[in-house]
Order: C-alpha cells, then sequence, then structure tokens
C-alpha cells in the first residue's frame, strides 16, 4: 500500500539517538566512523553476518547510558535526564536504522535470522528500561514540577511524551505485571515478524505464467513486454504475472480471460490465506489476543481505547464517527458504480453477475466509454524521472529547495539514487536516496524512512538521511518505467512524507520529522499528492517520453472531468479497511477469533457489498499486524479531512502562494515539537471542516 511509514520494531529505537557516527570495533564496519561525502552510510562495506554482533555492542552501549544516567547523585533536571535520555544509545541508533530498513527493503533469509534473534534482546532492553523504577522516579520528579522549570514548548512535549511512554510502558506496574508486559512486548515483536515473513513469501509464491498468446488477449502491449521481461529473469517461457501490483493489477484491468482474472484477483486478496505453512490466521487471533491483555493490564478497556488514547482522535467513538461519515455516501456511490458496470456486462449479453476480479476490468471500459480515458494513453506522458522532477520543482517553488543528485554516495542495491538537499540559500538539508522498482527481497508498498534522524542536541546538528522505497513499473527494453495517475500520486505521497523528514528543524530527536501524532503525520504526504494532478503542475513535467510533447490540455481536461470516478470503489475499500481495523480491536474475547467470519460479520453490519473486497483483508493488513498503524488505518481519512481543507486555501490564494507556503512551511518543519491542532488553525485560520474531504472526493 503506498500510504505507509516504516515503524521500528519497538519503542526504544525510536528513542534512540541516530547518527552516522560510532564505535571502532575492528572487523565490524558498520561500527566504524563513515568516510563516504557526508557522513552517508558505506553500505557497501557492511556485512550480514556483523549486525547481530552490531547490535550485541549497541544494546550494551544504550544499558550503560541508561545506567549512568540513573546512578546519577545529582537531583534530577532536564539536561541530565531527558537530554541524557536523548543523546544515548548512539550506536544501537545506527545500527538499527541501517538494519531495519535494510531488511524491509533488501531481505535475506539471513536477515530474516538476525531480526528473530535480536527482536527479544531489544524487547528485554525496552523493559530495562520502560520498567525502570529509579529512572521513571527523575521522569516522575520532572513531570510532577513541569510548569516550574521554566521549559519551552519543545521541552515540555518531549517531557510529556516521556512520561505517557514510561506509564504505557508499565512503569506504574507491580513486579509481577511489569514481567507479564514484558513477555507480552516479546512475543508480540516476534509475532508481528512472522506476519510479515509470512505475507511476503505467500505472495512471492504466486506465479501465473502463460504460455498461449491468446491468453493475453486484451492486455496492453507495454503490460505484455513487462510480463515477457520478468519470465525471462526468472528462467521461464512466456509471460510471467506476480502480485507486485505493478504486474496484477493491469492484469486484472485489461485482461479478457475472466478465469485468469478470478485467479490473480482471489490470490492478491487472499495472501495470507492460503493452506500451506504462510497462513496468518492462527498469528491474527495471537496478536489480538497479546493486545488485549496488554491494553487490560495497562488499565485499558481494549487495545483501541489504548492506542487512540494519545492520538488526536482520543476516543474510539471520534475515529469510528469520522468513518461512519463518510461510510454512507461512499457506499451509496458504490452501488451506482456496480450497477453501472453490471449494465456494461448485459449489454455486451456476458450473462453473468459482476464479481470483484470484474470490477477493475469493467471500470476500465467505462472509463473509456465516458472519457475515451484509460492508462495507457496517460502513461507515456509520466516517464517516472520527469515525475520525480516534477515533485522537486514543486519542492522548489514552495519552500525553496533544491535536489542534486550525487553519484559519490554509497547505495545499498543498483537503482538506486541519492540526491543532496539544499535550503534557498545553499545550505545542506538533507541526503534523499529513491528505490523505486519491485524485487523479491522488498516488501510490497511504498513507504518513507530514515537512515539518519535529525536533531540539533547537544552541539550537534545533524541532517536527516531519507529514504523513499516504492514498488512501480520497471522499464523494460528501450521503454522507461511510465507511471499510471496511481503510481504519480504514490510518488508525490511519499515525497510528502520525505519532506516532512527532510525539513524538520527541531532539537529533540524523538520529535523530529516524521515524529508527530499518528493521526496527523499523513497530512503531509496526502496534501502533497494534490499538486501532482493539478494541471499548472503536470504541464511542468508530464511530457511524452518519445516526442517530449507537454501532455496537451485535452487530455488534462478528461482527467479532470474523471476525477471523481470510480471513487465510490476507492472510498468504500479505504473505509472499510479503517472500520475493519477499529471493530477488530475493540473486541472482548478473541478466544475463537475468525478473521474470515469476523470480516463477513463486519461486511454484513456495514451493507458492504459483496463486489469489493476490504483494500487489505486480515491476512494480508500488514499495516495492522506488522507495519506499526494497528488502530491507526482511521489516520489516513482524519488527515485527509486536513489536507483537503488546508488545500482549499491554497486553491484559492494560488497553488504556489509564497504566503500560503511559507505558514505551511511551518507545520512541515515543528515536527512534533508543538501542538498539531493549535498550529493548523494558526495556518488555516479556523476549524478543519470535514466537508471538505466529501467535497475532494465528489461525496457532497
Amino acid at each position: 500500500m503506498k500510504k505507509t511509514i516504516l515503524t521500528s520494531l519497538t519503542a526504544i529505537i525510536m528513542m534512540t539517538q541516530i547518527s552516522c557516527g560510532g564505535g571502532n570495533e575492528p572487523g565490524i564496519a558498520i561500527l566504524g566512523d563513515s568516510k563516504a561525502p557526508l557522513g552517508a552510510p558505506e553500505f557497501h562495506l557492511y556485512q550480514t553476518a556483523d549486525y547481530l554482533e552490531a547490535f550485541k555492542i549497541g544494546i550494551a552501549e544504550k544499558r550503560a547510558d541508561i545506567k549512568k544516567i540513573i546512578e546519577n547523585s545529582e537531583a534530577p533536571t532536564f539536561e541530565n535526564t531527558i537530554d541524557a535520555l536523548e543523546l544515548s544509545g548512539r550506536t544501537l541508533g545506527k545500527v538499527s536504522a541501517i538494519f531495519f530498513n535494510l531488511n524491509e527493503s533488501n531481505n535475506s533469509p539471513e536477515m530474516t535470522d538476525v531480526e528473530n534473534a535480536v527482536t527479544p534482546m531489544l524487547t528485554e532492553l525496552n523493559g530495562y528500561i520502560y520498567m525502570n523504577d529509579s529512572l521513571f522516579a527523575r521522569i516522575r520528579t520532572l513531570y510532577d514540577n513541569r510548569e516550574s522549570l521554566g521549559l519551552s514548548e519543545e521541552q515540555s512535549i518531549v517531557l510529556d511524551n516521556y512520561y505517557q511512554e514510561f506509564v504505557r510502558g508499565g512503569a506504574l506496574l507491580n513486579a509481577q505485571d511489569k514481567a507479564t508486559l514484558l513477555d507480552i512486548n516479546t512475543k508480540l515483536s516476534l509475532a508481528s515478524i512472522e506476519f510479515g515473513n509470512n505475507l511476503l513469501a505467500d505472495g512471492k509464491d504466486f506465479k501465473l505464467v502463460i504460455t498461449d498468446e491468446a491468453d493475453l488477449s486484451g492486455l496492453p502491449q507495454g503490460v505484455r513486454d513487462a510480463a515477457a521481461q520478468a519470465a525471462k529473469e526468472a528462467g521461464l517461457e512466456g509471460w510471467l504475472f506476480t502480485l507486485d501490483k505493478p504486474s496484477c493489477i493491469p492484469f486484472l484491468q485489461y485482461a479478457d480471460n475472466r478465469s485468469l482474472r478470478e485467479k490473480v484477483y482471489k490470490a492478491y486478496y487472499g495472501r495470507g490465506n492460503n493452506d500451506n505453512q504462510y497462513n496468518n490466521k492462527a498469528i491474527i487471533r495471537n496478536i489480538l489476543q497479546l493486545r488485549q491483555q496488554k491494553a487490560k493490564l495497562l488499565g485499558f478497556e481494549n487495545y483501541a481505547a489504548f492506542v487512540l488514547d494519545v492520538k488526536m482522535a482520543k476516543t474510539v467513538a471520534a475515529a469510528d464517527n469520522l468513518l461512519m461519515n463518510i461510510w454512507e455516501p461512499a457506499v451509496q456511490r458504490a452501488k451506482e458504480e456496480r450497477a453501472a458496470l453490471q449494465a456494461i456486462i448485459d449489454i455486451e449479453g456476458g450473462k453473468f453477475k459482476l464479481e470483484g476480479w470484474d470490477w477493475f476490468y469493467y471500470t476500465e471500459k467505462l472509463r473509456m466509454a465516458k472519457y475515451a480515458l484509460n492508462d495507457e494513453e496517460i502513461k507515456p506522458y509520466f516517464k517516472l524521472e520527469n515525475v520525480l522532477d516534477g515533485a522537486f520543482d514543486c519542492a522548489q517553488k514552495l519552500y525553496g529547495v533544491t535536489f542534486t543528485e550525487r553519484t559519490d554516495i554509497p547505495v545499498y542495491y543498483d537503482g538506486v539514487r541519492t540526491f543532496e538537499v539544499k535550503d534557498n540559500e545553499g545550505n545542506h538539508l538533507a541526503l534523499f536516496y529513491t528505490d523505486f522498482f519491485p524485487r523479491a527481497s522488498k516488501r510490497s508498498g511504498a513507504w518513507m524512512t530514515e537512515f539518519v534522524g535529525q536533531k540539533n542536541l547537544g552541539g550537534e546538528n545533524i541532517r536527516p538521511m531519507v529514504v523513499n522505497v516504492c514498488n512501480f513499473t520497471a522499464p523494460t527494453g528501450d521503454t522507461p518505467a511510465l507511471l499510471n495517475i496511481d503510481e504519480t500520486r504514490t510518488l508525490f505521497h511519499e515525497f510528502g512524507h520525505g519532506l516532512h523528514g527532510m525539513l524538520t528543524q527541531t532539537h529533540y530527536p524523538s520529535v523530529s520529522g516524521t515524529s508527530v501524532k499518528h493521526d496527523f503525520v499523513e497530512l503531509f504526504s496526502q496534501i502533497n499528492e494534490k499538486w501532482a494532478i493539478e494541471p499548472e503542475v503536470m504541464r511542468t513535467y508530464a511530457k511524452h517520453y518519445q516526442t517530449g510533447e507537454i501532455i496537451p490540455d485535452s487530455l488534462i481536461a478528461k482527467m479532470q472531468r474523471s476525477s471523481h470516478f470510480n471513487l465510490g470503489f476507492e472510498t468504500s475499500e479505504l473505509v472499510a479497511a479503517a472500520l475493519l481495523d477499529l471493530r477488530m480491536h475493540t473486541q472482548e474475547d478473541y478466544t475463537n477469533f475468525d478473521s474470515d467470519e469476523f470480516e463477513n460479520a463486519v461486511r454484513a453490519e456495514l451493507g458492504f457489498i459483496p463486489e469489493i473486497e476490504y483494500r487489505y483483508c486480515s491476512t494480508n493488513f500488514a499495516h495492522v499486524f506488522s507495519g506499526g498503524y494497528a488502530v491507526g488505518y482511521y489516520a489516513y481519512l482524519w488527515a485527509e479531512v486536513l489536507d483537503c481543507d488546508a488545500f482549499e486555501l491554497f486553491q484559492e490564494r494560488g497553488i504556489f502562494d509564497a504566503e500560503t507556503a511559507a505558514s505551511f512551511k511551518q507545520l512541515v518543519e515543528m515536527g512534533g515539537s508543538k501542538d498539531p491542532m493549535r498550529e493548523y488553525k494558526r495556518f488555516r485560520g479556523a476549524e478543519p471542516n470535514p466537508d471538505a474531504l466529501l467535497r475532494a472526493r465528489g461525496l457532497k
């Protein structure tokens, strides 16, 4: 899924200072100081076999740093306690940032072995810190006297975050309950890893190999060429289709062979739910039981209440109310879309009822009939390199930043590109890595994360090193990577997260960049998508890859007219998944929980039409069970209220209006160092208007 931020496996990594410097343990390159330009990671020197030992060294150093804080005989001050915590664990921060990022984007069985070995160590370290009575006593003393400490707003927020994290980490529990919570956390971490590994393996297992060219009927030449190249690379004859979205979605859109569409559709939505060793159903039940035990132990009615207590939404009722207000018009629109698709089938004499594996296919026919528009007409104008240049150009116009490619920076995989980011005065701001194409060692979806986080503390001003990882349609032969509109928006989306990380200007690493409330973070990615499809912007970057012709106004007009097309489907599949996530985490008893039965029950409750599947079914809902978004999938829609409302201001004043952009840049730069809703209202001059989302989706 495109809207994902990679999160660390345990909370401890988030409170660990990330920097490219480190120790100098002989034989372990990752622990040495980088000699690469700008101190960039020297990926080519790092050996998988060294990671486990590097983690052990980093964990030992982190424990020593924490022990020093605990044993400090001086009365607790912000500097000797909170600053010291923020600066602790330099080596562990470096190793964790690099390892866990590469484990997602360039995985191997050896990396998985390291992950399984190190996760209990990190969880135990997490318990040592968050359940330490002496350390918590120092933090609690500061927290109880915070009004008299003369703290800045950023320091106050950092202190409050630490206090809440310690309480939520078990600091107030008795010894027996602390041991129970530590055991739960260890089991949850390992189950999450197993879920993700199963999903990756089950997806890789599926291969549709076509040897009869007649079965390619309906598929555009570009799709055929990509499938032929995939087969060749796999040592197979014919054409190969996989469950990577650039492969399977075009197949569902264009393949005339209905039975093969059904096979691909069921395989895609059934990942993790097959009768094999990769089935995730038992893992889901285990995770939900453990989460419920954790919530109860910490004094909450259920896991949803536990998670939402520190989010902007605050309550299950608030999140549910937002989703249901969108659900009703969305499902009504989806029913209208279903009727239109069934009408095409009937006109063509199909004599069958529309099914899920028909939706994509007949939607393309309807799009062509209504707007004379399809992806194959659009894609030649959206060469990947040009789209990226368009994103860079928007960032320059909005925020005054420039991007210059650096070929002297080490990368972790061939094809990864690196750019130096500077402000309008030529000062270095960040390094930006792009990793855009699918491979067997990369999980599906798209995300932004960091190899190095920003901080300005302890005499060091460390600028971030940010990466965008995606799975776009790869080049084939002489044809470059050409993106469809969804992929184009994904690039701008993840780049929005990237800008959030690159432009941040905080002091404390725990509140820098995307370290904000979960239901606020998607504001910056989702609003950035909106520039991608603005006519004024498209004319600057959308150029035919063969002729260089700027995208014609007639084609832009078609795209604008079709902008609300199929949004009943897109909105209902998204909202249904968010409601599924929320409902799953408000149950009382998971003893006999069956994810298939629960999905069907929620579907019946909502009146969710059977021709549309949840955007993610439970067994492949990585956001919720291995990606840090548990009880958080609603956040995309919560933040969409903000981004739609905010972009309306840009539309009123001009999409590159300097004053508006400068005001919004303050939101981007502040990370989590200020109150998000107060600052949003400062920018907008009013409360966010929920109707803006419905207007943007054509539902009002």
